[in-house]
């Protein structure tokens, strides 16, 4: 329990943050494969498109964090690049006969981010409020 409280309050380490990364380009990776197929398999659909992106670009957004943990100013990086990395998915669907691009996607891609970013901030926040509460501290 205490390095899980340490983790969140603290963050990952070094090797810890090479793995996040590397989480962080095969999940960019599989967004892009799902995101490209002509006709995604029905088990990783939710049955709601703009809550499939939710749920990616919100994964995305956690990893990302982790993976950039100790930038400066990585929540805007973070919002950014994923934004734009949203942007470029629609701009390739828009090029694929049985795909399309959509305004609302992207907006979804940005709530989705948004969310993530907001899971771990909780996250982090409650990691200090433990580490201050504990006897140790």
């Amino acid at each position: 329990m205490r390095s899980a409280t340490r983790f969140l309050q603290a963050g990952p380490g070094p090797r810890a943050r090479r793995a996040w990364q590397l989480l962080l380009v095969l999940l960019m990776l599989a967004v892009c494969a799902l995101a490209f197929a002509p006709h995604p398999p029905p088990a990783l659909d939710t049955g709601w498109d703009k809550r499939n992106h939710l749920l990616a670009f919100g994964s995305l957004a956690c990893v990302a964090e982790l993976a950039f943990w100790p930038a400066r100013w990585r929540r805007c990086k973070v919002l950014l690049g994923l934004l734009a990395f949203g942007g470029f998915i629609e701009i390739v669907q828009s090029q694929i006969p049985e795909r399309s691009a959509e305004w609302g996607d992207l907006l979804a891609d940005g709530l989705g981010i948004a969310l993530g970013l907001a899971v771990i901030a909780a996250l982090v926040r409650l990691g200090r409020r433990r580490a201050s509460k504990s006897p140790s501290a």
